[in-house]
């Protein structure tokens, strides 16, 4: 008859200890995400809300410009004048020369 070998017992110790912690490795850096990609994550996440912040202040901004636009003679006027050249009342004349157009040669 064939007797059994038996591992001593310090072999099985180590044995365990190191199945231990490969599961202890595996529960904390394995799965769908590790503990590095939450980490990243979440400096992700504060990165995009202080941009969402910041786009948001712009938006708003840009929504009481628009609503001046549209209500605000002054504003207006001067939009008219600065972008366009428009002349106010019949004080002011508007002297606008262009290029000769070189189609007409």
């Amino acid at each position: 008859m064939s007797a059994k070998r038996r591992l001593p017992l310090g072999a099985k110790r180590a044995i365990w200890i190191v199945v231990g912690a490969v599961a202890l490795v595996f529960a904390v850096q394995g799965g769908e995400y590790s503990t590095l990609d939450l980490v990243r994550q979440r400096s992700l996440t504060g990165t995009l809300r202080i941009q969402v912040d910041s786009l948001q202040r712009i938006v708003d901004s840009l929504g009481r410009y628009r609503d001046r636009v549209l209500h605000d003679p002054a504003l207006q006027e001067r939009i008219g004048r600065e972008e366009f050249g428009w002349v106010r009342g019949d004080k002011e004349i508007l002297y606008r020369f262009d290029a000769p157009d070189s189609t007409l040669q």
